[in-house]
């Protein structure tokens, strides 16, 4: 359903011009139906990268009518064991990739006419909240799936779209993040609605890894399904 296409960085990253290498790659799912063209969502790997299983869910997104962008923050590498992906998620330039999810953001929105939503699971939910402050307007909607990465400083005085969570019940290193991103929300008086499932392990969602939770994977699945429904 998708093809890789080639994202530049926008012009107005933290005040400054891009750098001559701000290019990324991302997995590009488009609808069948023209007319369901100005949807569209933002979908943030894992640690692994931009595996086969986060464009599954691209692809799964276009199924519903989004036009879904997945970005290769790792430009060109994937792993394939926990290690292999500790070292890569430690190695990430967090400036280039800041540049890399406006770029995205701003290349879907140019592709859709419309703000967007983002979504991103394990170090993409934390960067997809990340990437929602940032953007400011230009999101319409945010999702986390059990997001956390201590590296992520969230400048949620920015955030403007509504936040949606979906966490694993035993997590204790994502749902650290949970829980301040819950009180610091609340304090802000900004809307947010986090849902924990019971009996599940960090990365429920990931139908190719073993901690796959097929009922919470639906039943979150149904609720992103619904939320970006509402707001975008």
């Amino acid at each position: 359903m998708g093809e890789m296409i080639a994202v530049a960085a926008p012009d107005d990253v933290a005040g400054e011009k891009p750098l001559a290498s701000d290019v990324a790659n991302a997995y590009l799912a488009t609808p069948e139906k023209a007319k369901a063209r100005g949807r569209g969502v933002v979908v943030l790997q894992e640690y692994f990268g931009l595996v086969h299983h986060i464009k599954d869910v691209a692809d799964r997104f276009a199924a519903e009518g989004y036009t879904a962008l997945a970005p290769d923050l790792y430009h060109g590498q994937a792993a394939a064991t926990p290690d292999e992906a500790t070292k890569l998620l430690m190695s990430m330039d967090l400036a280039r990739t800041e540049r890399d999810l406006s770029g995205s953001v701003e290349h879907l929105r140019a592709l859709t006419g419309h703000k967007v939503g983002i979504v991103g699971f394990c170090v993409g939910g934390a960067l997809s909240l990340f990437a929602a402050c940032v953007n400011g307007e230009r999101i319409g909607a945010c999702v986390v799936y059990y997001g956390g990465n201590r590296r992520v400083v969230y400048d949620l005085d920015r955030l403007q779209a509504p936040l949606l969570g979906h966490w694993a019940e035993h997590d204790d290193f994502a749902n650290a993040s949970r829980d301040r991103v819950a009180e610091e929300m609340k304090r802000l008086g900004k809307p947010c609605e986090f849902h924990t499932y019971a009996g599940t392990k960090h990365a429920f969602f990931n139908d190719e890894r073993p901690n796959f939770d097929r009922a919470a994977a639906e039943e979150s699945w149904t609720r992103t399904l619904a939320f970006f429904g509402r707001h975008l």
